[in-house]
């Protein structure tokens, strides 16, 4: 698969609605019993940094392989600490935050992946 700026782009833009998610997820708003601070911080900043990197493609299009890897560097460099807490119990340890840690670290992944392309 080529890697387009469009295809980049729909990357973050994807990543940054599920760390929304997660963030209301973990503030309560969108489901009771999972409400952690650190957590929904920690989403919330991945989630702002991955929309300013979008910004930034749309104004400066010819930068828009280097925000991909910095944005998606940077998310998945928090993303690995957010599981760093979960192994050493300080995050929080539900099945769905495992799960979700698995799956977006695995989107990130790819999402960097894409990002290196030529």
């Amino acid at each position: 698969m080529l890697s387009t700026p469009r295809t980049i782009q729909f990357f973050m833009l994807f990543e940054a609605a599920t760390f929304i998610a997660a963030a209301l997820i973990h503030s309560g708003m969108l489901i009771a019993g999972y409400e952690h601070d650190k957590a929904r911080i920690a989403e919330s900043v991945i989630a702002i940094v991955l929309l300013a990197t979008v910004v930034s493609t749309w104004m400066w299009p010819v930068w828009t392989r280097r925000a991909g890897i910095a944005g998606q560097g940077f998310a998945l460099m928090l993303t690995l600490i957010g599981v760093f807490t979960i192994i050493v119990g300080v995050g929080p340890r539900t099945i769905p935050d495992i799960a979700y840690h698995a799956a977006i670290v695995a989107v990130l992944v790819w999402g960097l992946i894409i990002a290196k392309q030529p």
